[in-house]
């Protein structure tokens, strides 16, 4: 589904991402843990475009997106959900939905969106700012698959929602995969998250891979040492 080959960032004369080689699988959920600055922000933001890359090739099944703009990205398949989520908070709920309309032909918001995120649909009316952190998580993921896409990021998710949602958010990220039939790749710090929701694991240390493994051969203890300070 995704293919990344000799793969780098950079930052100024900083190299954040070096020569990374990486895939994900069609319906796999893939969970890249690392501590800050290890450059996960900036690979999945250099992934939709919003950085660009320095070298390497990026493929979206066979789309080479290397030299795309990130508006014809997310056209070409690929969902974003920044950490911070990022909603418009004077808009409604329905109206956030809407702005991921605008890369597809689709007019109306499915009702497979509602039918994932019901609190949604029960407050499509009120504006995005007053609701809660967990609340507006869904709505940044509802934006996101409005605009029908193949490969799903998602930048840190569980920022700022209490450890009770983050449950739910996991098992939602799951039935997205299986109903919508994505692969979704998530940037994430809370290990029990990573763990819930992975089939694959992923570590990056200073924009290398160190270790990749399918969850049920993870080391816990071993990934908490990558994680702690």
């Amino acid at each position: 589904m995704l293919t990344l080959k000799d793969y780098s960032v950079s930052y100024g004369e900083s190299e954040v991402i070096s020569d990374l080689n990486f895939h994900v699988k069609p319906k796999e959920i893939v969970v890249i843990v690392g501590r800050n600055g290890m450059g996960k922000t900036t690979l999945l933001k250099s992934i939709v475009g919003v950085i660009n890359s320095k070298k390497g090739e990026i493929k979206l099944q066979d789309n080479l997106l290397s030299n795309m703009k990130s508006y014809r990205r997310i056209e070409a398949g690929l969902g974003f959900v920044p950490q911070g989520r990022m909603i418009f908070p004077m808009m409604t709920v329905k109206e956030n939905i809407e702005t991921g309309l605008s890369s597809t032909k689709n007019k109306q918001i499915s009702d497979e969106i509602y039918s994932l995120f019901p609190v949604l649909f029960d407050m499509r009316n009120r504006r995005g700012g007053n609701l809660s952190g967990g609340q507006q998580q869904q709505l940044a993921i509802a934006r996101a698959l409005a605009s029908d896409p193949e490969l799903l990021l998602l930048d840190e998710p569980t920022e700022g929602i209490q450890p009770s949602i983050i449950k739910d958010l996991a098992k939602t990220l799951r039935i997205i995969r299986d109903q919508l039939n994505l692969s979704i790749v998530v940037s994430e710090q809370v290990l029990s998250f990573a763990l819930a929701v992975a089939d694959r694991v992923v570590v990056l240390e200073k924009g290398k891979i160190v270790l990749d493994q399918p969850v049920d051969e993870v080391d816990e203890n071993k990934i908490a040492q990558y994680l702690s300070v």
